[in-house]
């Protein structure tokens, strides 16, 4: 049945024409990268098409079908971003109309980009989940067709045809192809065509380490649902692997990476770099997975194809990319440091530091024998720059911690670094993630009440979906039971940091 469903996939890649609306995407070879990485590494330009996303392929196979199949006139699908617009444009082209249901979390320039293309928008819910059970229920209620994101044949056949360009397009047979994973659509398509026609070439699939449902699918060889994704590259914040998808490219994937957020954001540096163009979280999952690949393999003078899938950025999110690529990259590590509380103990530390330059330097006075600091260095080596600097400050006698990988470090410590409470009472320290959207941090603090003590509140907008809080509360031993029960009473996805060293050293 798998092999019936492999080889009309192929016919469909091999005679569908998507360009009727999407565009012959160009394969760019990456010169500096290439020399960056000793390696071949082409980049397949997705980022270029009409709605800056793969996406078009698939929803123009399936609606074009549908359209000459049934004759179809309207149409629904759920989307927070690229699926939708490449339904919308689709349906525009062929006189259908498109009905597209959106989280109410949706940004405004994603939400105002499928009404330019005359669909009409329909915002339910905080969460696509939300969105995808409204628009089905439609579907049925209203007999309208409803056009799945990748867990279709067609859809599939549609994302496949990238991989028939790729090898139109390159000379040589690539070594390996890394796609980038969401519900699987991509993945299926291209890895099904790829080792029809190159066998040798090797497909690797990457995810995000916090959104890897093919991954944990993949090496449990069944579909697993995770309770909670990551919402940094959100184009493949998917809890669990199309049902089809994973049926069909499980057998013909070579092997999984996961990549960090840091990576992906030291990716979207690289893409810039080489093509002055900024892709979105998920359109640099290919290079973020290419370049992790290589070093840790040790591979020399082999050719990558990397996708270039999307470029559906929100511009106020590029604060965040830039300060997290130089960590993603190796070039910056963060490290929280104890030094006496006497003249020249700065001046010191600077001295060990020697010729790197220190991106950022906070500390609150402690007591008059120490003091805490929170350091950013630049490091001029990556790794062995880094192993470099904690031993020199080890060997003269600082306390020191890496807080690099040190997730609320990051986000929020090097923000408010500061003293503690001074209060008799314990601090409990949370971190939550909430739906970004006009009210909703209103909404979160009113849903919080008023029976403790808020002792420490840190909120910052990164631009994104969802809006971070870090909160402390002051409450007695015997009552932290049913602080924790009311708190999950809340509904918001929350974890407790009270333990975490970075609170420890500069907040408790």
């Amino acid at each position: 049945m798998v092999e019936k469903k492999r080889k009309s996939i192929i016919n469909k890649i091999r005679t569908t024409n998507v360009y009727d609306v999407a565009i012959k995407s160009p394969l760019d070879y990456a010169k500096s990268l290439s020399r960056k990485l000793d390696n071949h590494i082409y980049i397949k330009r997705d980022d270029l098409q009409p709605v800056f996303s793969f996406k078009l392929r698939g929803a123009y196979v399936k609606i074009k079908k549908l359209k000459e199949t049934k004759n179809i006139t309207s149409l629904i699908a759920a989307s927070a971003g690229n699926h939708a617009q490449g339904v919308a444009l689709s349906a525009l082209r062929l006189g259908i109309k498109a009905y597209i249901v959106m989280p109410k979390t949706t940004p405004k320039i994603k939400i105002d980009a499928v009404k330019s293309l005359k669909a009409n928008v329909i915002l339910h819910g905080d969460a696509y989940d939300d969105a995808y059970e409204f628009a089905k229920n439609k579907a049925v209620k209203d007999k309208l067709d409803f056009i799945h994101p990748y867990d279709d044949l067609d859809v599939i056949a549609g994302q496949g045809t990238i991989a028939k360009e790729i090898l139109e397009q390159i000379n040589k047979k690539p070594n390996y192809i890394f796609v980038p994973v969401g519900g699987g659509g991509l993945l299926a398509g291209i890895s099904i065509y790829i080792k029809q026609e190159s066998p040798k070439t090797k497909i690797i699939a990457v995810e995000p380490e916090d959104s890897d449902c093919f991954h944990r699918a993949y090496i449990s060889n069944k579909r697993v649902k995770l309770k909670n994704v990551g919402i940094f590259a959100d184009g493949v914040a998917v809890k669990q692997i199309g049902k089809l998808p994973f049926a069909l490219s499980k057998d013909l994937v070579s092997s999984s990476i996961l990549v960090t957020t840091d990576e992906i954001c030291a990716g979207i540096k690289d893409l810039y770099d080489e093509t002055r163009s900024i892709a979105e979280p998920a359109g640099a999952l290919s290079i973020a997975g290419i370049k992790k690949f290589i070093k840790s393999h040790k591979i020399k003078n082999k050719t990558f194809v990397s996708i270039f899938c999307g470029a559906n950025m929100n511009f106020d999110r590029l604060r965040h990319v830039s300060e997290r690529s130089e960590l993603g990259e190796l070039n910056e590590m963060l490290i929280g440091v104890t030094i006496p509380e006497k003249p020249g103990s700065f001046k010191k530390f600077c001295s060990l530091i020697g010729k790197r330059s220190i991106t950022e330097f906070n500390y609150r006075y402690s007591d008059n024998k120490i003091a805490h600091v929170f350091a950013g260095i630049k490091l001029l080596n990556g790794l062995d720059d880094k192993k470099s600097v904690l031993k020199i400050l080890k060997s003269n006698d600082y306390k020191v911690i890496d807080f690099t990988d040190n997730e609320m470090a990051k986000i929020h410590i090097r923000y408010m670094v500061g003293g503690s409470s001074h209060s008799s009472h314990p601090e409990y320290i949370f971190r939550f993630i909430f739906p970004e959207k006009p009210g909703e941090l209103l909404n979160f603090l009113n849903s919080i009440g008023s029976e403790w003590n808020i002792s420490l509140f840190h909120y910052r907008n990164h631009g994104a979906d969802f809006g971070r809080v870090l909160i402390g509360f002051q409450a007695k031993n015997s009552d932290r039971k049913r602080l924790l029960r009311h708190l999950n009473s809340l509904h918001y996805e929350f974890f407790e940091e009270t333990y975490n060293k970075a609170y420890n050293l500069f907040l408790s």
